[in-house]
């Protein structure tokens, strides 16, 4: 039993072996889908290529911004909001 897998060639002719016993049928129905989930993809790829084909040639650049802070609250002095909306507790306030 040891020799079997001794040599990498027996394990590769067993594997196709049974892969063409057992999985014949199936692989018709395999090549299909890989084959129509190739054309969709190339298909997605040109489609992008058609929309955009000046983001390809041109270089990428900065895009400038700016940080905004919310005005305090100052009609209740319990909670200020902070930069994402919400509030801060008294304890950790300024």
């Amino acid at each position: 039993m040891g020799r079997l897998f001794d040599n990498p060639w027996t394990i590769i002719i067993l594997i196709i072996i049974v892969l063409l016993l057992f999985g014949a049928p199936k692989l018709p129905g395999l090549a299909r889908s890989v084959g129509q989930s190739m054309r969709i993809f190339k298909s997605e790829v040109k489609q992008m290529r058609d929309e955009n084909p000046s983001d390809s040639d041109a270089p990428d650049e900065p895009v400038e911004g700016r940080v905004v802070n919310p005005p305090r609250n100052t009609g209740n002095r319990d909670q200020t909001p902070n930069a994402n909306g919400g509030t801060t507790p008294p304890s950790q306030q300024q």
